[in-house]
């Protein structure tokens, strides 16, 4: 028994783009969403004031930012400068060496930074870091 061939057209090879262009958009949304967590923003974005001995702090656990008007700001939840004592104390007990960054606007006033930074030396346990930007040569 003897088989017989079907004659079908000789289609040219092709290659299907349209599943490796999904692929790709899919990696790059992949990349694009996974780049904005990858720095931890624990603070509201203010203009810091430079310095040339600044240094990098590993182990921040609260951060204090005031912004221009004044604000003040617990992790990203604005409290009053009444509260911020009982909030960081709160935070204090809940952790151990708790440092605490004071991320403070340029055009903040010299008064409102030191209230802050009054507030925060009052605690005990807590330890004070202030937020710059590194100042280049």
């Amino acid at each position: 028994m003897r088989r017989h061939a079907i004659d079908e057209p000789d289609l040219p090879p092709q290659i299907n783009i349209v599943p490796m262009i999904d692929v790709i958009f899919a990696i790059l949304t992949f990349f694009i969403i996974s780049t904005l967590f990858l720095g931890r923003f624990e603070a509201l974005t203010v203009n810091l004031p430079k310095a040339k001995t600044s240094q990098s702090q590993d182990s921040v656990k609260a951060t204090v930012t005031l912004d221009e008007a004044g604000i003040v700001y617990l992790n990203k939840s604005e409290v009053s400068l009444d509260d911020l004592k009982d909030e960081i104390t709160d935070l204090v007990e809940s952790e151990t060496n708790l440092v605490v960054v004071l991320n403070a606007d340029g055009a903040v006033t010299h008064d409102k930074v030191v209230t802050v930074i009054d507030q925060v030396r009052q605690i005990e346990g807590a330890k004070l870091a202030i937020a710059t930007k590194s100042k280049a040569d």
